[in-house]
């Protein structure tokens, strides 16, 4: 798996005629040689050239190097704190265009840049992210699996809103329950949102409890077997009014219709367009503020997504989300997203917990 994957990277790095690369995102130099740490801020770096030499840069802090598949193939250099380093990674570079991490600290760049006076640094990163973009069969099992235990919290979830806890026991409850699913802790920061308190996509969770009709968003993932989930259902406390119902199924009608269009060669900012048409026809436009959905795989943000701007092409293996969603400040907000597997024919919906419009009573009534 890991030679296959450097094999095609350096396929790619020939093509757009780039000499080097230089990886410094821990979760990409897992990707391609199984080696992770959080190195703060002390170096770490994997350079790959065209001529098919890899050499990892390690302090020596570090943990080792161990991937026995891979011992013959990558070079380790360490080195110690205060040790001018980069003058080694400068002396290891070819002649010609040398690809750079989008997430290296330019501090690193503007001194490799300093030393090396024939550096052509370029963008790189975006040869690793399409390799990242088309997810495995062994990926799309791991992803399928941790969206499978993410569905078992949001049920679990559920069954405590007709208690009427506040948010942030909620979310205490929530990372208890992905304990106990033998998940790896949360992929972002949850959001449980009641009421106007929706209305902001990305609320913080305060201490705020349900009142009687609000909606509940419910935006939750978590990392499983090192991938992660992503999936936001809208219940309700209590019997809701009719326009909060016909929001509601406005947001459902422009997610499902998005799904339905999904397959291989249809461009995302199409996917888009569909739900957005959906949710501007029945006069809530200006109250989708986002993106319909962001690619997903070792982290719950990946390159790529599905927007009015990105005219690329959907391809078999891409993974990524679907979630509309309707905003009306000071009242409600309502979004429901699933993660989505594109197959030969169309694509596998990874979550399957229900999209009706649930109405969980308070306990107490």
């Amino acid at each position: 798996m890991y030679h296959n994957r450097i094999k095609s990277l350096i396929f790619n790095m020939k093509n757009l005629g780039i000499k080097n690369l230089l990886v410094s995102d821990p979760i990409s130099i897992d990707y391609l040689i199984a080696y992770h740490t959080a190195p703060g801020e002390r170096l770490l770096l994997l350079n790959i050239n065209q001529n098919g030499q890899l050499k990892l840069y390690l302090n020596r802090l570090f943990p080792a190097f161990d991937n026995q598949t891979l011992a013959s193939a990558v070079e380790v250099y360490h080195y110690s704190d205060g040790e001018p380093v980069l003058y080694l990674v400068a002396d290891h570079l070819l002649d010609g265009p040398t690809g750079i991490d989008k997430n290296w600290p330019s501090h690193f760049l503007l001194d490799l840049m300093a030393i090396a006076d024939n550096l052509k640094p370029v963008k790189g990163s975006h040869l690793i992210d399409s390799l990242r973009s088309i997810k495995s069969s062994e990926e799309q099992t791991i992803m399928a699996n941790a969206s499978a235990k993410n569905d078992q919290a949001m049920e679990a979830i559920f069954k405590l809103i007709e208690q009427g806890l506040p948010e942030d026991k909620m979310v205490e409850h929530l990372a208890n329950i992905y304990v106990e699913l033998d998940c790896e802790g949360f992929s972002f920061e949850p959001i449980i949102a009641y009421g106007a308190n929706g209305a902001d996509p990305h609320h913080e969770t305060n201490q705020d409890q349900p009142q009687l009709g609000d909606s509940v968003v419910i935006d939750i993932g978590s990392y499983y077997q090192g991938y992660a989930s992503d999936m936001t259902r809208t219940v309700f406390y209590g019997q809701p009014d009719e326009e909060s119902l016909t929001i509601y199924n406005t947001v459902r009608a422009a997610n499902e219709a998005a799904i339905a269009m999904i397959k291989p060669g249809v461009k995302f900012s199409d996917i888009d367009l569909t739900a957005r048409r959906i949710i501007e026809k029945a006069g809530y436009g200006p109250n989708f503020t986002h993106r319909l959905g962001h690619s997903i795989g070792r982290e719950v943000h990946e390159a790529g997504d599905v927007s009015q701007h990105n005219h690329d092409k959907v391809e078999v293996g891409n993974v990524f989300s679907i979630e509309p969603g309707i905003y009306i400040p000071g009242k409600i907000g309502v979004r429901i997203e699933d993660l989505v597997i594109v197959t030969e024919s169309g694509c596998k919906v990874l979550n399957s917990v229900s999209k009706e419009p649930l109405i969980f009573h308070p306990k107490s009534l």
